[in-house]
């Protein structure tokens, strides 16, 4: 932002308005901005949902007297009456306002630098909180997911445990039951001898279920 200063026409001014008329708008600026802390304050506590103007009262940003802040400045820059006009006439209505109320634009200025720093300021703070919070729940997810992990693992060593008992048991089984099935074939080559239909049943339960049942009683002997 540059501030112009127009320098008064006629008569021979005093040292301060020579000096004031030779420093270019740059230095004006620059001298406003050196003169404002480059930290706002906050000397009460603001929440991360607060307005502007809870922003401002926290840096202790108070209105002057007059009026006449930067936010004023722009609701006039934006009235109905000049909003449409050419730049340079905007800036000489306002300019004209202010000269009339007594108002120099370095006030409005340093202003808006006080507005714009505690605004910064403010982000600052939420940036820091927004960091630790971001730090915070990063160490906490790795916490979980190393809880995950070992539940997984854990979990998994389980599953491997169940699947062998079963495993385990299938093969007793079957080697049991390979041995049934030679001891019901050696019964049934015996009773062979003496009946025509044998009783003997040699196949799995399996083999019944599907069908192959077993005779309900035993058949006659051979004559």
């Amino acid at each position: 932002m540059f501030v112009s200063l127009d320098p008064q026409s006629g008569g021979a001014g005093t040292a301060e308005e020579s000096s004031a008329v030779t420093r270019s708008p740059a230095q004006t600026v620059a001298e406003i901005a050196s003169s404002i802390a480059v930290e706002p304050k906050f000397t009460a506590p603001v929440s991360t949902a607060a307005g502007f103007d809870e922003i401002y009262r926290a840096a202790e940003i108070q209105p002057p007297a007059h009026g006449y802040t930067i936010m004023k400045i722009a609701e006039m820059l934006q009235s109905e009456r000049i909003r449409t006009l050419p730049a340079e006439v905007k800036k000489s209505s306002v300019l004209l306002a202010l000269d009339a109320a007594g108002v120099k634009i370095e006030e409005v200025i340093e202003d808006a630098v006080k507005r714009d720093r505690a605004l910064d300021g403010f982000e600052r703070v939420q940036q820091k909180s927004l960091d630790e919070l971001e730090a915070r729940k990063d160490q906490e997810n790795k916490q979980i997911q190393a809880e995950l992990d070992r539940l997984i693992q854990e979990h998994k060593a389980r599953i491997q445990a169940n699947n062998d008992d079963v495993a385990r048991e299938k093969e007793r089984f079957y080697a049991w039951r390979l041995q049934k099935q030679q001891e019901e074939q050696k019964i049934a080559d015996s009773v062979s001898y003496f009946v025509v239909e044998n009783p003997i049943t040699t196949g799995g339960v399996a083999a019944v279920s599907r069908g192959v049942q077993a005779p309900s009683k035993p058949s006659a002997p051979k004559p």
